[in-house]
């Protein structure tokens, strides 16, 4: 309970997996608190690469995403200004 009023607040914390090849944005979550999400951030890109996904970029964001998979959404470096993590 205490997860989703977090996430109906848009507080809790969720991890952005975007693909350069396919070109997608992916949302993993909720989670409600920073160092869980960092936790489990390496597990999900693990997955995607062994799908055989590239150029993928990570970060744990507190955001409330309206999709969990967004197709063709990979932003170019100059749309947008987020820190992320390299993987």
């Amino acid at each position: 309970m205490w997860l989703s009023l977090l996430n109906t607040l848009g507080l809790a914390w969720w991890i952005e997996v975007k693909t350069e090849d396919p070109s997608y944005t992916y949302y993993f979550g909720p989670f409600a608190a920073q160092d869980e999400a960092e936790a489990a951030k390496s597990g999900y890109v693990q997955d995607l690469q062994q799908e055989g996904a590239q150029n993928i970029q990570a970060a744990v964001k507190r955001i409330k995403p309206e999709q969990l998979t967004v197709e063709g959404s990979h932003l170019r470096d100059d749309q947008e200004t987020t820190v992320t993590t390299q993987v």
